[in-house]
């Protein structure tokens, strides 16, 4: 459950938690029709607080509303601003922030183009998205029997509401099963992406992951890891992969801004490696939690500093 937090920015103004609410018909609600993010702020080493690529983060949710033909009247400085200011007011230190826009009351006809747009953002503090365990042993997964839709069907590259049925039907899957998360394929059968995070493999010490150009998201975290991974001296390689490329590499991986930097031990019943989080996979998170989170400055520009009121 969601561990509320004192206040909620709604449409340019700060509302208390318990009253931020919308009507029943109202349109997002019944057609799915918005766009959201996903943004982590940490407490660093030093004791100051960053968010972590927020600004990235808000130009894709800008950009996503755009892609849908989402009328949006708040510019990216405007967002980015509101962010902190949440942020500020709800005094906290370290947490996930969700912006979200969506079609908001008025027609219930399919296009609805006269609604307004109604934009929120919420914040929260929230651990690691497949627990603790899962970050230092690793996480169990299967290859769901859902696939990801054409990419003439849906728009991978924004996080779009409705679209997340497909990952929601995929992860009940899974857990269903006995499973931690789903693997998703894409309609001719490669590896796509799991329910909420993009996936690596982990080959004779090159590191292999879909191409951007097919039915995934362009994860802001895959593009942090891509930098990190050839900064640490790492081959990559983005091509489309069959799934028995994951059961005989050497490693999986997954990333996401929820799930940071989680190791993958089985996949379909088989054991992935030595079953252990690889030394490839504990170097790329290690690094990642230093930028994030820990004492190294090299990537200063990844960081939106701010002081939490008291």
């Amino acid at each position: 459950m969601i561990k509320k937090a004192d206040v909620i920015w709604f449409n340019g103004e700060l509302v208390p938690w318990e009253d931020c609410t919308t009507h029943v018909m109202t349109h997002a609600l019944h057609y799915g029709l918005g766009v959201f993010e996903g943004i982590r702020a940490y407490t660093r080493s030093d004791g100051r607080s960053a968010v972590f690529r927020l600004r990235e983060h808000v130009e894709r949710f800008i950009k996503g509303a755009r892609m849908m033909t989402i009328p949006l009247r708040y510019s990216v400085d405007e967002v980015f601003e509101a962010c902190l200011l949440t942020l500020k007011a709800n005094r906290l230190r370290e947490c996930y922030i969700r912006p979200i826009a969506y079609v908001g009351y008025g027609a219930l006809g399919v296009a609805a183009m006269e609604n307004p747009t109604d934009v929120a953002i919420g914040a929260w503090p929230w651990g690691a998205y497949l627990g603790e365990e899962g970050l230092t042993k690793g996480v169990r997964i299967k290859t769901s029997t859902f696939v990801r839709p054409h990419v003439n069907s849906q728009l991978h590259k924004g996080k779009v509401c409705g679209h997340y049925v497909n990952s929601i039907l995929a992860k009940r899957e899974a857990l269903l099963d006995g499973y931690d998360e789903a693997l998703l394929l894409d309609t001719s059968g490669f590896v796509s992406e799991c329910s909420g995070e993009n996936i690596f493999a982990v080959t004779d010490g090159e590191i292999w992951t879909p191409e951007l150009g097919g039915a995934i998201l362009g994860g802001i975290t895959r593009d942090t890891l891509l930098t990190l991974a050839a900064e640490l001296g790492y081959s990559v390689r983005e091509a489309s992969m069959t799934r028995d490329v994951l059961y005989l590499a050497d490693e999986v991986f997954m990333c996401g801004t929820a799930a940071e930097v989680t190791p993958v031990r089985e996949l379909d019943r088989r054991t992935i490696g030595a079953g252990s989080p690889g030394p490839v996979t504990k170097a790329l998170q290690q690094r990642y939690f230093d930028v994030v989170k820990g004492s190294a400055s090299d990537h200063d520009e990844w960081l939106t500093f701010y002081e939490a009121q008291s």
